[in-house]
């Protein structure tokens, strides 16, 4: 698909929404905006947010959104980090009626993805912050729909029990990165990944020495993938 016009990108995080435009290329044409994610975080009061953002960023052909949680044909499976609303919101639909643009939606870990991947083999994605977050690729194309945050890690507790927002504070930095390390190993002897990218707002958090196939990408890829959306 030859895009003309810029896109919209937009984030929607358990603790942050932020929002960017891009032209057709996907480089920025607009500083990046973010505010606060409304709490009781409701599919309505998102929304709100994210309308009041829209007239800082011009005139945009369509919309690409990153959710925290599994998307599928635009509506939302559940976000966990968010409100219970979310369950089986149409958020692409919603979306739409408030702006008259075409809007696409897909989780936010695999936006991520699609702007940090090098499109070679087996690439892993991890996103560290309120929740844990995760999306697979082979030769740059996606494997919908992994939830590895909520697989078992270890004893009793899934990988966003220790890795996500709520983890980090019980933990302590220290040990909260000691625990990256070790779910790094595991996740290696998996998927037996060409590369890991490990995301999020909490991968500034990250001060140990990681293996050679391990990349920190800046948060802000998180709307740079936005544009594969449309590809």
């Amino acid at each position: 698909m030859k895009l003309t016009g810029n896109t919209l990108a937009i984030d929607i995080g358990g603790t942050g929404l932020k929002m960017i435009s891009l032209d057709p290329q996907g480089t920025p044409v607009t500083e990046r905006t973010k505010v606060a994610t409304p709490q009781p975080a409701t599919p309505e009061a998102v929304l709100g947010e994210l309308a009041g953002l829209f007239a800082s960023h011009g005139e945009f052909e369509r919309i690409s959104v990153g959710f925290p949680g599994v998307v599928v044909e635009g509506v939302v499976g559940g976000a966990v980090n968010l409100d219970p609303g979310w369950a089986k919101f149409d958020l692409e639909s919603a979306l739409e009626a408030r702006t008259g643009k075409p809007v696409r939606v897909c989780n936010d870990a695999d936006v991520q993805g699609y702007g940090a991947v090098a499109g070679q083999g087996v690439e892993l994605v991890i996103t560290l912050g309120t929740g844990m977050g995760s999306a697979l690729f082979l030769d740059g194309r996606l494997l919908p729909n992994l939830e590895l945050g909520h697989h078992p890690f270890r004893k009793d507790r899934s990988y966003e029990d220790e890795l996500g927002k709520a983890g980090l504070k019980k933990s302590g930095k220290e040990k909260w990165n000691r625990r990256l390390l070790q779910a790094i190993a595991t996740l290696e002897h998996c998927f037996n990944y060409r590369k890991l990218y490990i995301g999020g707002g909490n991968a500034k958090k990250i001060d140990v020495e990681l293996p050679q196939n391990v990349e920190i990408v800046p948060n802000v890829a998180g709307l740079l993938g936005g544009i594969a959306l449309w590809r």
